[in-house]
Parts: C-alpha cells; structure tokens; sequence
C-alpha cells in the first residue's frame, strides 16, 4: 500500500455514508501514522502493543455503545491530546503527515495496521487501553492518570494499563 497525503478527518456523519473500504484504508493509514508517531523507535513487539491499545479502546467503545475517546479508529487515534503525536504543537507532526511506505519503520508501522484494522493482531497488552514510556513520574507528568496503577504488561520502553476508564 502505497502512503497517501492524510485528509482532514471527516465528521461523523459524512462517516457514515462513505464505503467501508474507504473507511479502513483511512483507519490504516491513521494507526499506521500512530504508530509510527508513537513507537518508532521502539522494537515490533511494542509497535504491535500499541495498536492493541487502540484496538482496545475501539473495541471497549462498541461494547459500550460509544465511549468519550471515540468508537473507531480514526477517531480513537485522533482524539485531542490521547496520542501525542496528533497535537497540534507536536515538533514531528509534519513528519508524520509526511512519512511514506519508503521510510522502513513507516512500513512496519504499515503492516501492524493492516493486521490489527483485520483483527488479525494478537494483543499482548492483556487488554490495555493506555500506555507511557517507562521512567515517566506519573506524580510529576501528563500521565497523573496512572498515579497509584500497576501496569500490565512491560514491553520495550513502555507500560501498558488495562485498568484505566
């Protein structure tokens, strides 16, 4: 699959009339754009990790009929302020809207979200739905989230949770 310029998200209720092909080529290239903002210097296994937690997140939504981070991927990956990488003041954003199949990470990042956008993705997180680097101070950061939690799974530089609403 050959990377593409991202479009602006389309609302929800545009979403809803597009076909669903459409739907999960914009859902790869958004995880894979994630994934690659998120992880890429971190081994397979945790790139993997962390489409299990967007995969998660997607599927506790649909099990609850809606969920404040979002019900797809696109929205889930998109939420304001969830995964760093999609802010605005984010110093890589134009990397990561520029990033093609051409770079290799890009294209690992790629493949993960072709499996896990399939459910084809085994999801080593034990359920996850929120993550951080290791070493980050949660007393002290932008994680306060995970004040007082035990992470559920360690895998490369980052803990997973799969305790957090």
């Amino acid at each position: 699959m050959r990377a593409r310029a991202l479009k602006p998200e389309p609302d929800a209720a545009n979403r809803t009339n597009v076909a669903p092909a459409a739907l999960s080529d914009d859902a790869v290239d958004t995880l894979a754009r994630t994934l690659w903002g998120e992880a890429r210097v971190e081994p397979v296994r945790a790139i993997e990790a962390v489409a299990a937690v967007v995969m998660n997140r997607v599927r506790r939504a649909r099990e609850r009929g809606g969920w404040w981070w979002g019900g797809d991927v696109v929205s889930v990956c998109r939420k304001p302020f969830q995964f760093s990488c999609w802010n605005p003041d984010d110093l890589r954003r134009a990397d990561l809207l520029a990033v093609t199949s051409a770079d290799p990470v890009f294209a690992i990042c790629l493949r993960t979200a072709r499996r896990a956008v399939a459910g084809l993705l085994p999801d080593p997180t034990e359920g996850a739905t929120h993550y951080h680097r290791a070493g980050i101070d949660p007393s002290v950061s932008d994680v306060s989230w995970a004040r007082g939690r035990c992470a559920c799974a360690e895998i490369g530089g980052l803990l997973f949770y799969n305790d957090v609403e």
